[in-house]
């Protein structure tokens, strides 16, 4: 094992390595002229948010036998598409990301952020279904036909994906509205800050652009990625005993988040290096404007924010636990 001091060199080597990336990475689809584009909306009465359901309502619940319609193996969690009974197209993930992404997702959604809909089954049938799938992925086949612990993820039929943005480098930057959602992702501690999970959707009759994270997967756990996924997220313990807020000053505050991961990942130096570009999403948030969306999430009630963990499929323990931390999180944002 290396020696602390041994690792300053190294550690030095590669931040003068990143210095010239950090302003480097833009949206992958630039802004176009004369189209609207939101990143957040008024969210209206958030008390009287179903946040069970979530922004599909219980109308868009998935349900019955489904079609298996491939395997998608971008990322690192198992996933595949299917087919319901009634025609519509979802994503499937199984693993750790699936209990608290449609927390997170229900969250977002509450307090005017741009969701896609997520739901969760604890069991789901599949008409053919691969007798192997990959990814670690065959672990939740209980039957042939039958596999436990889904996500299921679609995005509104009128939209349609148009490119990526970069937390950095984008049109809402130093808004209040972009900083807000820096502070949901330190709240969730989703450390999963890639481009590839922040999309841009355009709605095909109005040209409206919507900028949403459309991963929030690696959430409820540590503040960074450890040497293994799965501790990582979706982890109660590791949640409640980290510090939410590090520093506040009369003008700002910083987040005990996102942590670098272990030194090993140097050697995958790409990697490392947009750990380190991203490391501000949590620092020097204003405090305004992280008291602003403390003060839209202060009017959730604490059943909703349960009602957001029971989405999940959590036993009632796990669904108490975290809802307090939560609650917890939210009442340091408004105690700023």
């Amino acid at each position: 094992m290396l020696r602390r001091n041994a690792t300053l060199p190294s550690i030095l080597l590669v931040v003068v390595l990143a210095a010239p990336q950090l302003f480097a990475q833009t949206e992958k689809a630039p802004a176009q002229a004369g189209k609207a584009a939101f990143i957040w909306e008024d969210p209206g009465d958030i008390k009287s948010k179903d946040l069970f359901y979530g922004p599909g309502g219980k109308k868009d619940e998935p349900h019955g036998t489904f079609k298996f319609d491939g395997e998608d193996k971008h990322g690192h969690s198992p996933k595949f598409d299917v087919e319901d009974e009634s025609g519509k197209k979802w994503r499937a993930k199984l693993g750790a990301e699936a209990q608290p992404e449609p927390d997170a997702t229900r969250l977002l959604w509450a307090v005017g952020y741009f969701t896609n809909e997520n739901y969760y089954l604890s069991e789901m049938t599949v008409k053919g279904l691969p007798g192997n799938l990959s990814r670690g992925g065959q672990e939740f086949v209980i039957l042939p036909d039958r596999v436990k612990g889904v996500r299921l993820q679609r995005h509104p039929k009128h939209e349609k994906k148009t490119g990526t943005w970069n937390w950095r480098n984008n049109r809402f930057f130093g808004t209040r509205e972009l900083n807000g959602l820096r502070v949901m992702m330190a709240l969730f501690r989703n450390w999963d800050l890639k481009d590839d999970n922040n999309a841009i959707y355009e709605d095909e009759s109005s040209g409206e652009q919507f900028y949403e994270v459309t991963d929030v997967g690696s959430s409820f756990g540590e503040a960074g990625r450890r040497y293994r996924d799965v501790p990582s997220k979706n982890n109660l313990k590791a949640y409640r005993k980290t510090k939410f807020i590090s520093k506040i000053t009369p003008e700002y505050v910083d987040f005990n988040y996102p942590h670098l991961p272990p030194l090993l990942y140097m050697f995958a130096l790409h990697y490392y290096l947009h750990e380190i570009n991203v490391r501000w999403v949590g620092k020097h948030v204003p405090r305004k404007d992280a008291k602003w969306i403390g003060s839209l999430l202060a009017q959730l009630s604490p059943e909703q924010i349960r009602d957001a963990f029971r989405a999940g499929g959590y036993p009632p323990d796990k669904i108490e636990a975290f809802a307090a931390v939560v609650q917890r999180r939210i009442t340091e944002l408004n105690e700023l």
